[in-house]
C-alpha cells in the first residue's frame, strides 16, 4: 500500500510540474487578429436513455472536440449488474460499453487521454491489469486507480470513467 501511494503521489508531482511549466501567451498590443474561445454547446448522449433518465445522469457529454464519458459499471441496458462475483467479466462489459460511446462520437480508445478506475479491489484490479493490453494497443492514456467501498450497485467492483479527444478527419 505504500508503494502504491508512493507512485501515486510521483504521479501527482508530476502532474503538477507538467501543468506549472505551460505557459500561455498573452497576445501583444496591436496584433491584428486575436483569437477568442467561441461557446459551444455541449452534446449530450445517452447510453441508456431511460436508466439515466431514471437515476439523473447523461452518460456523455461532447464539449468541442472532447468528450467525457462518466463512470460505466457493468451493467445491462435494464440496470442489473453483469457478470455478478466475475471481476473480469466486469472489467469487459465496462469497456464493450464505453466502446459504444467512443463509436457514437468517432474515437476508438486510442483517442482516450484520461481514464480513471474506480474498484472495491485493488487487488483484483492489479491481477487484471493486463487486459487493458487489448484496449490500449498503442498508448495509455493518464488516470488514477481509486479503491473505493461501494460502487452505485452492490457488486459491482469495478467503474471506469474517461475523457476522449474527438479526431479531426
Amino acid at each position: 500500500m505504500k508503494k502504491q501511494i508512493s507512485i501515486l503521489t510521483g504521479i501527482i508531482m508530476l502532474l503538477a510540474l507538467a501543468i506549472s511549466g505551460c505557459k500561455q501567451e498573452t497576445p501583444k498590443a496591436g496584433t491584428a487578429a486575436v483569437e477568442t474561445a467561441t461557446a459551444e454547446k455541449p452534446e449530450y448522449f445517452l447510453l441508456r436513455p431511460e436508466l439515466e433518465k431514471m437515476y439523473g445522469y447523461t452518460q456523455a457529454v461532447k464539449v468541442g472536440n472532447i468528450v467525457k464519458i462518466g463512470g460505466v459499471i457493468s451493467i445491462n441496458d435494464k440496470g442489473s449488474l453483469t457478470g455478478k462475483d466475475d471481476y473480469p467479466q466486469q472489467m469487459k462489459n465496462c469497456y464493450a460499453s464505453l466502446e459504444k460511446v467512443l463509436k457514437h462520437y468517432g474515437c476508438t480508445f486510442e483517442d482516450v487521454f484520461l481514464e480513471n478506475i474506480y474498484t472495491t479491489s485493488m487487488a483484483a484490479l492489479q491481477q487484471n491489469a493486463s487486459y487493458r493490453h487489448k484496449i490500449y494497443t498503442l498508448h495509455f492514456p493518464t488516470g488514477s486507480w481509486i479503491g473505493v467501498n461501494e460502487l452505485g450497485l452492490p457488486g459491482a467492483m469495478i467503474e471506469i470513467e474517461m475523457e476522449a479527444l474527438i479526431p479531426q478527419h
